[in-house]
């Protein structure tokens, strides 16, 4: 099965950390479903061209967390879970981005109203863009 999970070397991030939080993203977002099979941790590793040993942490990471399970020779599956802990991701991730577009705006001297102008804008701009995703599909 194919992740779709990047890594990027020029990043500061360690790569066990890039993979982790996409990973994470992906369970807690539902777009990888409960009792979803994930590949080996050799398969994955080659596929994203890093060593096992990154990806066995991120899976032994992830399986601390309850995100996944893994059963002798079966192999790792994406755990049960509940749609509170799924809200609570997607708003945390949701206050992390403002919380930084917040910061970059001060540490630019921008108003209160320049960032709210910002955001209405950009809220609008995006969401025609999906509308228009969706009147697409149809």
């Amino acid at each position: 099965m194919w992740i779709p999970v990047h890594i990027d070397e020029n990043r500061p991030e360690p790569l066990y950390h890039q993979v982790e939080v996409q990973l994470r993203s992906l369970i807690l977002s539902g777009q990888l479903a409960e009792g979803t099979l994930l590949p080996s941790i050799r398969e994955f590793a080659a596929d994203l061209r890093c060593s096992a040993i990154t990806v066995r942490r991120v899976y032994q990471d992830l399986e601390n967390e309850g995100l996944l399970r893994t059963r002798q020779g079966t192999g790792t599956f994406v755990a049960g879970i509940d749609q509170s802990a799924r809200d609570e991701f997607r708003l945390e991730r949701v206050v992390e981005a403002f919380e930084r577009a917040v910061e970059t705006g001060l540490q630019l001297q921008c108003s209160r109203e320049e960032m709210e102008r910002i955001w209405r804008d950009a809220y609008a701009r995006k969401r025609a863009e999906a509308d228009g995703d969706k009147g697409g599909q149809r």
